[in-house]
């Protein structure tokens, strides 16, 4: 139960939603009805947000979007929706520009069906996941990590977590996704890479210079390493053992 709204507090803990992944203009996919964009101004460089719903098309084809025409995806308990997820995401990264950044949730197999399925919580839940298991319980199992590497060398896994800490672990089968704080869930954040990251295998490091007054500070850093390794010299690292 708004799953999305309880990702805001989690996502402004961390900067990197704020200075990379949402930036620019996305599309929130299967976003009724708790959409992204009602958070736009806690989000400084995101701009607008589009959400695609039913009545836009089916997510797993995303068919009427271009290649390459949104900044970010961001998605919310949808992709256990897709009759065929891995084909949903690689059309979810088609719509993306290179650099840009995929954010996505979907339930945790154990802590959401809790071994049920199918669901006893959301009939219309065609698949499980869970980043990885050799075994699972579930017949609708997918290991998330091994779906990842279906989705093409211009995809690279920026992060992935499980959602656990609010999870009562004591309580017993309950849909703790009804509560106001458990999420349940998986996040995981993939980035489309461009072609010439996918050419080198990582990404440019050439890039244009820092001012000169930052210059004289970053250039401190190093030679405050570098004197510092220097007065140890001829010292091996923890042999000092003289009292303070």
């Amino acid at each position: 139960m708004k799953e999305l709204s309880k990702s805001i507090h989690r996502r402004l803990r961390d900067p990197n939603f704020m200075r990379r992944y949402f930036v620019g203009n996305g599309i929130d996919i299967g976003g009724k009805p708790d959409p992204l964009f009602l958070y736009n101004e806690l989000f400084p460089l995101m701009g607008e947000v589009r959400v695609w719903d039913l009545e836009d098309g089916d997510a797993q084809f995303m068919s009427s979007l271009a290649d390459e025409s949104v900044d970010f995806v961001n998605s919310s308990h949808c992709l256990e929706h897709l009759r065929d997820p891995g084909e949903g995401l690689r059309n979810w990264v088609r719509i993306l520009k290179p650099g840009g950044f995929a954010v996505v949730l979907v339930p945790d197999e154990d802590l959401y069906e809790q071994g049920v399925f199918p669901s006893s919580n959301n009939i219309d839940h065609k698949h499980t996941f869970t980043i990885f298991k050799n075994k699972s319980w579930s017949h609708a199992s997918i290991n998330l990590l091994t779906l990842f590497t279906t989705l093409g060398p211009s995809v690279c896994v920026e992060r992935i977590e499980l959602l656990n800490s609010s999870f009562r672990y004591n309580l017993p089968r309950f849909d703790q996704t009804v509560t106001p704080v458990g999420e349940c869930a998986i996040e995981f954040v993939l980035r489309k890479l461009s072609d010439e990251e996918v050419r080198r295998g990582g990404p440019e490091w050439d890039k244009p210079q820092p001012p000169e007054t930052a210059r004289y500070y970053f250039n401190q850093y190093r030679d405050d390493y570098i004197n510092l390794k220097r007065s140890n010299s001829g010292r091996p690292p923890f042999t000092n053992g003289e009292e303070l």
